[in-house]
């Protein structure tokens, strides 16, 4: 069994960001060399999460009307600035994984992987990508 180890740096906007990572992973699957195994993205961040979800505007749109509505950026948290964030960030994973079958990230019809940054400013961020398999 092979071990393959990537990291994907990111910028993002802040506030409620979404930046479709798709067809980076499956470009770091075919450097791999792996033909069949797993893939697992993994965030390391308080404020960023991982999605498999259609990369599709007005979803966009409602992912975020949604989480607003949930958590608001303007309540009475203790926590100064972004705690909407780390709570939103809390309903959501920071990873994924995704089986390799031939090459190929096995991704469904309309999947698409997605960072979202729920933080309040625009970040540099580090993405963990694993691959296991032969």
């Amino acid at each position: 069994m092979k071990v393959y180890n990537e990291f994907l740096t990111l910028s993002t906007k802040g506030g409620i960001d979404f930046v479709d990572i798709t067809d980076k992973i499956q470009t770091i699957v075919t450097k791999s060399g792996i033909k069949n195994g797993l893939i697992h993205v993994f965030a390391p961040h308080a404020t960023g999460v991982i999605v498999l979800t259609e990369n599709e505007p007005n979803l966009q749109s409602d992912i975020e009307q949604t989480l607003n509505k949930l958590i608001p950026r303007r309540a009475s948290y203790e926590h100064p600035d972004n705690a909407h964030a780390h709570l939103q960030s809390m309903f959501l994973s920071p990873s994924k994984t995704i089986p390799i079958i031939d090459g190929q990230a096995a991704f469904g019809t309309w999947q698409s992987l997605v960072f979202i940054e729920v933080d309040t400013h625009p970040r540099q961020r580090r993405i963990i990508v694993q691959i296991i398999g032969e």
